[in-house]
């Protein structure tokens, strides 16, 4: 079992930026590929980018390219999301997940999710 817990969303302006956290416990973390996904109200789960277990970032979503960046410290069992120059459009639920398969492109490859932290930007 692997445990995630997501933290530091909240509220922010148009423009502003902020790093989501996901801190994971049990398994041996590096043995894990880890995606971040987030849901709008009313909208289905999408894929924001990812990264394989070696760290190198293998999807960018269309809609953050060039804004938002993903990090993995083996070290700290955590995964970072780095949001600059946040859009009211990137209002939703964000969600860390890890995936032990070595193709991970789909929402069913993950095994394992977080809770979700709530990402608010305000126009």
């Amino acid at each position: 079992q692997v445990q995630l817990v997501e933290s530091g969303g909240g509220l922010v302006q148009a423009g502003g930026s902020l790093r989501l956290s996901c801190a994971a416990s049990g398994r041996t973390f590096s043995n894990y590929a880890m995606g971040w996904f987030r849901q709008a109200p009313g909208k289905e789960r999408e894929s924001v980018i990812r990264i394989n277990r070696n760290s190198i970032i293998t999807y960018v979503a269309a809609s953050v390219k060039g804004r938002f960046t993903i990090s993995k410290d083996n070290a700290k069992s955590t995964v970072y999301l780095q949001m600059n120059n946040l859009k009211p459009e990137d209002t939703a639920v964000y969600y860390c997940a890890a995936s032990s398969r070595v193709v991970f492109g789909s929402i069913r490859d993950y095994d394992y999710w977080g809770q979700g932290t709530q990402v608010t930007v305000s126009s």
